[in-house]
C-alpha cells in the first residue's frame, strides 16, 4: 500500500486552475488498457483527518485488510492489488488535488472511498471525465449515480432507503407518531436524509410538528432546543439528521436540556464519537446503519470482526470499516471477471455484479441502477452500549 498524506489547502484561484486542469484529462488517455501493469491499482480517497475521519479511517482500514487478504491468497488473475491511499483531509480543495494525482500520476484503474456525499461530489466528476469508475464506500445519496454518470457506483444503500426504515421503525417499534425534526443544512447528506425521512414518515401516517435547522460546525443548539421545549404540541421523538462531528454533541445538549425522549438518526451516528461525546446521554438513541458488527455477530460478520480486531488491535469502530472491506472485494470480483485492468472494462464488470456476498449484505447492480438493494439495521443505545434494535424492509421509499 502506498499512503500519501501530503497536501495543503489551496487558494480559490489555485483550486479553480486545478479543477480546470483535472477536467481536461481526456477519456481516451485515462481509459488506456493497463494490461502490462504488474498490479491492479486502486485509488483510495479517504478523509483520514478532519470531520469525516471517524468514518473514513475505519473504512480505509477495512479496505487495506481486504487487499492484504486477497494478495496473500495470490491476488487476482496473477496480479496483486495496490491500494494507493490519499488523505482528502475533509477539504474540497485537497480532495480535488488527490483526484488529479490518482488520474494523472498513479494511473489507477478504479477509484474508491469517502463516506460522505460532498467529497464524492468533489472527486467523482473528475474520475467520470477520465473514464475511471468510482465506488462510493459509504456516501449514501441516491442522487449520486445520476449526478456523476455511469462510472459512479454505491457500495451502500441509499439515504431514501435508510430514512424509510427509520420512519417505519419509529411508528412500528417506538409507537411514536409525532416528531420534531432537526437537520444540518450545510451538507448534502443531512439535507437529503431529512427530506427523505419527512416524506416517508408523513406517507406512513406520522405527523411532523416542527422543524429546526443548523449548519455544519455549529457547537451550540440552545435556540433549536428551546423552540422544541416551547412547542404547543409535544413530540414523541426527535429525528436529528447530523454528521459524525455534531451527532454526539447535539444529543448531549438535548439531554442536558431535560429532554429524555427517543432520538433517531441516520448512519452519521455510526461513529465512536457518539458514545465518546454524548456518554450516557446517548441512551435511548437509535440510528439506521449498514450492519452491527460486534463480538456477538455470526458468520461472515463475526469473521470480519475477529480478523479486523487481530489486524488493528481493536474491534471495528463502525460499519464503515466493513463497507471499505466490501468495496475492495467488489473491485477484485470485477477485475477477475473483466480479465483486464482497463478502466472501461472494470466499469462494465462492476455494472454486471450480481449477488456478491459482503459483510454488509449482497451487492448487485442492474442495467438501470448502480445502487445495491441491501438491508438496513437499526442500532439502539442502552446502558451505554450499542445493540441491534431491529432490521426492517421498508414498504415505501421516497424517490431520489
Amino acid at each position: 500500500m502506498k499512503t500519501i498524506l501530503k497536501g495543503t489547502p489551496l487558494s480559490r484561484g489555485r483550486r479553480a486552475l486545478l479543477l480546470a486542469g483535472a477536467l481536461s484529462v481526456s477519456f481516451g488517455l485515462a481509459g488506456l488498457a493497463r494490461a502490462d501493469d504488474a498490479t491492479i491499482k486502486i485509488g483510495g480517497a479517504f478523509n483520514l483527518t478532519g470531520a469525516q475521519a471517524s468514518l473514513d479511517g475505519p473504512a480505509k482500514n477495512g479496505a487495506q485488510m481486504a487487499v492484504d487478504e486477497i494478495n496473500a491468497a495470490g491476488g487476482v488473475n496473477g496480479k496483486k492489488l495496490d491500494l494507493i491511499v490519499y488523505d482528502g483531509k475533509t477539504d474540497p480543495a485537497v480532495q480535488a488535488s488527490i483526484a488529479s494525482q490518482m488520474i494523472d500520476s498513479d494511473k489507477v484503474s478504479v477509484m474508491m472511498g469517502f463516506s460522505d456525499s460532498d467529497p464524492v461530489l468533489a472527486v467523482a466528476p473528475l474520475a467520470q471525465r477520465a473514464g475511471i469508475p468510482f465506488i462510493s464506500v459509504g456516501a449514501t445519496s441516491p442522487k449520486l449515480p445520476e449526478q456523476i454518470g455511469n462510472g459512479l457506483f454505491l457500495a451502500c444503500f441509499g439515504d431514501n432507503t435508510q430514512a424509510a426504515v427509520g420512519a417505519a421503525f419509529a411508528l412500528q417499534d417506538l409507537k411514536a407518531k409525532n416528531v420534531y425534526v432537526i437537520e444540518d443544512t450545510g451538507a448534502e447528506y443531512t439535507t437529503l436524509l431529512s427530506r427523505y425521512f419527512r416524506e416517508a414518515f408523513t406517507h406512513l401516517g406520522g405527523n411532523i410538528i416542527g422543524r429546526e435547522t443548523y449548519r455544519t460546525g455549529d457547537k451550540t443548539f440552545t435556540a433549536q432546543i428551546t423552540k422544541i421545549k416551547a412547542s404547543a404540541k409535544k413530540p414523541d421523538f426527535l429525528y436529528i439528521a447530523a454528521q459524525p462531528d455534531e451527532a454526539g454533541l447535539i444529543v448531549r445538549q438535548v439531554r442536558q436540556a431535560g429532554l429524555k425522549l427517543p432520538i433517531l438518526g441516520g448512519d452519521g451516528y455510526d461513529t465512536p464519537l457518539l458514545l465518546q461525546v454524548a456518554g450516557s446521554a446517548a441512551n435511548n438513541v437509535y440510528f439506521t446503519t449498514h450492519a452491527l458488527i460486534s463480538a456477538e455477530s455470526t458468520g461472515l460478520t463475526k469473521k470480519f470482526y475477529d480478523n479486523y480486531s487481530k489486524a488493528y488491535g481493536r474491534p471495528p469502530e463502525t460499519a464503515f470499516a466493513a463497507l471499505g472491506y466490501d468495496s475492495v472485494y467488489l473491485v477484485a470480483d470485477a477485475a477477475k471477471r473483466a480479465g483486464s485492468t482497463a478502466p472501461a472494462a472494470m466499469r462494465d464488470a462492476i455494472q454486471q455484479t450480481r449477488n456478491l456476498q459482503g459483510v454488509t449484505g449482497l451487492i448487485s447492480y442492474t442495467e438501470t441502477s448502480r445502487i445495491p438493494v441491501k438491508g438496513v439495521t437499526v442500532v439502539g443505545v442502552k446502558d451505554d452500549k450499542l445493540y441491534a434494535a431491529g432490521q426492517l424492509v421498508p414498504t415505501f421509499v421516497a424517490d431520489p
